[in-house]
């Protein structure tokens, strides 16, 4: 693997690091100020310096970075990495500001994949442009849904309809009224083999019977910088047949191919959220004083910040690593990977948090400070895109068949 960062990805990163610093970071006070004078908060896409920081990102060849087509920047996975984790120390105002949030990059990547032309040009274009916002309804609150094969609800075909009912939960984005579109995972044959009972199909925000209940807070914080995370129904919901995506029980398979991309997209900006803990805690390290010394001269916050740059330098080497194996060998060849970073990231990401929460005092557990609200999301990344108990119990099965088959080749 070539350490050494291409002229494509050298030329935008600096172009990116620039929008950041001239840009984005003194909006971050002024993006929360204008959302809360917002007559509907969870409409925060319309805010209008977020449209500002919107049209500088176009002018600057920063938007749609994450897809590899001709409607983004073409990047590659490892490419895209090294934006990804610029964007993600300004995690809640730089990824919508470059059109590179979830969950929309991964509803785009799905429409772009197995989107029939008239679904790409009703849906996909106006998410490529930004002008809509999306949302993907897998999980159900009455089943555990870790295991999708659970899912409950039901998509039944009814002459040239289809005819939707079930509950879903924890569907972010979907608070947003700019949502228009919900990409909704149910099964279409009960009795077929499990990983093809589940079909995906696409509902309309205004659909009668669809109906959005509550907005369900993760750790007190509401997530309205993502839209909320909703509790939502459907009541014999009817849609056209042609909303379905791919085939009948294609579901299962376009939903796990969606998800590769997906978690390692969440890892790279992890590692741009823990790069700005770090930075953070330097400089109030260096700030405060306690016992007649500066808190830098410690020994303990010393260990801290070592701890902190080691973990996260061995971190980036693996999600990169990955990216590389994903555009050299294919995803399926970078399975095992995906799973070690899903595994990985959240856990020494939360570590380093905490740790720079414990050095800003009671100030990092308060709204001064971005800290407990990056914590929040952090710990929701070990059960987004699958839990850590998943992804372990996958993993351990992989390398014991890859153990086995060496003693065979060795015997």
């Amino acid at each position: 693997m070539d350490f050494e960062f291409d002229q494509k990805t050298e030329v935008l990163r600096a172009t990116l690091l620039d929008f950041m610093e001239s840009h984005v970071y003194p909006a971050e006070p002024v993006f929360h100020e204008q959302r809360s004078q917002l007559a509907d908060p969870w409409a925060w896409d319309t805010v209008p310096v977020l449209a500002a920081l919107r049209a500088e990102a176009r002018r600057r060849g920063l938007w749609n970075l994450f897809h590899p087509g001709a409607e983004g920047a073409g990047l590659t996975n490892l490419q895209y990495a090294v934006m990804a984790e610029i964007s993600g120390r300004s995690i809640h105002l730089a990824p919508p500001a470059m059109n590179c949030a979830a969950p929309d990059t991964g509803n785009m990547e799905v429409l772009s994949l197995v989107g029939t032309d008239a679904q790409k040009e009703r849906w996909l274009e106006p998410l490529l442009s930004g002008e809509i916002r999306s949302a993907f309804a897998m999980t159900e609150p009455a089943v555990a849904s870790s295991d999708a094969t659970n899912i409950e609800t039901s998509i039944v075909r009814d002459g040239d309809s289809y005819v939707l009912n079930g509950r879903k939960w924890w569907i972010t984005g979907a608070m947003n009224p700019n949502a228009k579109i919900f990409i909704v995972m149910g099964k279409t044959d009960p009795s077929a083999d499990r990983h093809r009972q589940q079909s995906l199909i696409l509902v309309e925000r205004d659909t009668p019977g669809f109906e959005i209940h509550r907005c369900l807070t993760v750790m007190g914080y509401d997530d309205r910088e993502h839209g909320g995370h909703a509790e939502l129904s459907f009541t014999d919901v009817r849609v056209p047949a042609t909303n379905l995506l791919g085939g009948e029980g294609d579901g299962f398979g376009i939903a796990q191919a969606r998800l590769g991309p997906g978690r390692i997209h969440h890892c790279m900006r992890s590692i741009g959220i823990a790069e700005r803990a770090i930075e953070m805690m330097c400089a109030r390290a260096e700030q405060r004083v306690a016992f007649g010394r500066p808190l830098a001269d410690q020994g303990v916050i010393r260990t801290w910040i070592a701890e902190s740059r080691v973990e996260l330098e061995q971190l980036r080497l693996l999600v990169l690593k990955t990216a590389w194996l994903m555009d050299t060998v294919g995803n399926k060849g970078a399975h095992t990977e995906i799973q070690a970073i899903k595994i990985a990231t959240p856990k020494v990401v939360q570590g380093i948090l905490d740790r720079a929460i414990q050095l800003h005092g009671a100030g990092g557990l308060s709204q001064d400070f971005p800290l407990a609200n990056m914590y929040a999301g952090i710990r929701t990344l070990r059960f987004a895109d699958g839990p850590d108990e998943v992804h372990i119990n996958a993993l351990a099965k992989s390398e014991l068949r890859r153990q086995a088959g060496k003693r065979e080749g060795l015997a």
